[in-house]
């Protein structure tokens, strides 16, 4: 598994980097998610799936039906609202990458996060989580598909976190379910 950490500014960056240096299977990037070759990109999102705000509505363009996948999903599975914390994973509709990870950093759209949110831990941990233990619809474990992720700043754009906060978060839930993961 493989984790590509993505930043256009440079506190994220720089953040990310530190992140990765004592992390196996971690990189840090500088640029968008979407220069990275990666199976899964990770959605910041809101909870109720709506993709018109900061990165997600950079997704939405490039991937046109995924609002609407991401949408229905937290419809079917999860009564029309995804809490923080929990994270689901819909077809993008294009072959690389081809999937999306909404992992929600916020319940609103455009939430501003308070400086000492959780938020961006929990989605961090929802995500890989899904990433380690989760399954398609077919039943095939996620991990089998997805091996490299492209991730932005978890709250870190129009939720306001700060890009150390994001990082230490991150930081803590990738080693959380590394040191229990089946899968390396």
């Amino acid at each position: 598994m493989r984790l590509v950490l993505c930043a256009l500014d440079e506190p994220l960056a720089d953040a990310w980097s530190e992140l990765a240096a004592t992390r196996p299977g971690v990189e840090a990037h500088q640029g968008s998610v979407l220069d990275v070759r990666a199976d899964a990109v990770v959605s910041p999102a809101n909870s109720y799936g709506w993709m018109r705000g900061g990165i997600d509505a950079m997704y939405a363009r490039t991937f046109p039906e995924v609002e609407q996948r991401v949408r229905s999903a937290v419809l079917a599975f999860h009564g029309g609202e995804l809490p923080v914390g929990e994270a689901l994973i819909v077809p993008t509709g294009v072959p690389s990458p081809q999937w999306l990870i909404s992992a929600p950093t916020m319940r609103e759209p455009g939430d501003q996060l308070p400086p000492d949110t959780v938020h961006p831990y929990l989605s961090a941990r929802a995500m890989l989580r899904l990433w380690s233990d989760g399954t398609l619809d077919d039943g095939t474990p996620v991990h089998r598909v997805v091996r490299t992720v492209a991730m932005p700043g978890l709250g870190t754009g129009v939720g306001g976190a700060s890009a150390e906060l994001c990082a230490r978060h991150v930081a803590a839930a990738w080693d959380e379910i590394h040191a229990h993961a089946p899968h390396g």
